[in-house]
């Protein structure tokens, strides 16, 4: 007769690969993160995840100096001020029950992000990406701080442990320029055109920032059909 089989917790688990399609300065990508985040707590230890953040940018044309973001919410998507307002109050009070407090984002100015999705690229091959990520929203969302800013992102990359020196080669040069287009590139030929976006082992699609248990029964589902 056979021994009984004996099935470790580990081998019951399900892992999933996440890539996230966001922008720094999308305050839906935070919500959305936080969301995701809380749902893979519920979902541990039997279902895990590797993340990768990978780039869009809301604004690719954006100049240096940004812009208003009142004037440029109404030029873009052909909302009244009023209607800007709303957005804003609704999206703060999405982050507040998150335990997420947005401040006057960007000091009430949108800007140009790319070479924050540089240096988020870069940040991949020391593990930091997601530490990065994280401290980039906090420096548009809560600390009023521009994203394309050479000086503000070489503070916050060595404020998680990355070297200061090389970020600056990296910001002085064309370094994952390449790299970060071809991405670009590719997930908008999948058809992304909004942000976040959560895509689960490379086939599914998980659109915009839902709540927690949205991203739990999907990824229940997923894991289970995996």
């Amino acid at each position: 007769m056979c021994p009984p089989c004996i099935v470790s917790e580990k081998a019951m688990s399900k892992h999933l690969k996440l890539d996230i399609v966001s922008d720094v300065s999308c305050p839906w990508c935070i919500i959305g993160y936080l969301a995701l985040n809380q749902a893979l707590t519920k979902l541990a230890p039997d279902i895990s995840a590797d993340i990768t953040w990978q780039p869009f940018e809301l604004n690719p044309h954006m100049p240096k100096e940004g812009q208003d973001i009142t004037e440029h919410l109404t030029e873009k998507y052909g909302i009244s001020v009023e209607q800007s307002e709303q957005n804003r109050s609704m999206i703060k009070q999405r982050g507040l029950d998150l335990g997420y407090e947005f401040g006057n984002r960007g000091g009430g100015r949108i800007y140009n992000t790319f070479d924050a999705h540089r240096l988020l690229h870069w940040a991949k091959e020391y593990a930091k990406q997601t530490e990065l990520k994280l401290a980039l929203f906090d420096l548009y969302f809560k600390q009023n701080g521009n994203p394309s800013d050479h000086q503000q992102l070489l503070d916050v990359a060595q404020s998680i442990g990355l070297d200061r020196a090389k970020a600056q080669q990296i910001l002085a040069s064309n370094e994952y320029e390449h790299e970060v287009r071809e991405l670009q590139r590719h997930y908008q030929s999948v058809g992304i055109s909004s942000v976040p976006a959560v895509i689960v082992n490379n086939k599914h699609l998980i659109s915009g920032g839902q709540p927690a248990d949205i991203f739990e029964q999907a990824m229940r589902k997923i894991a289970k059909e995996s």
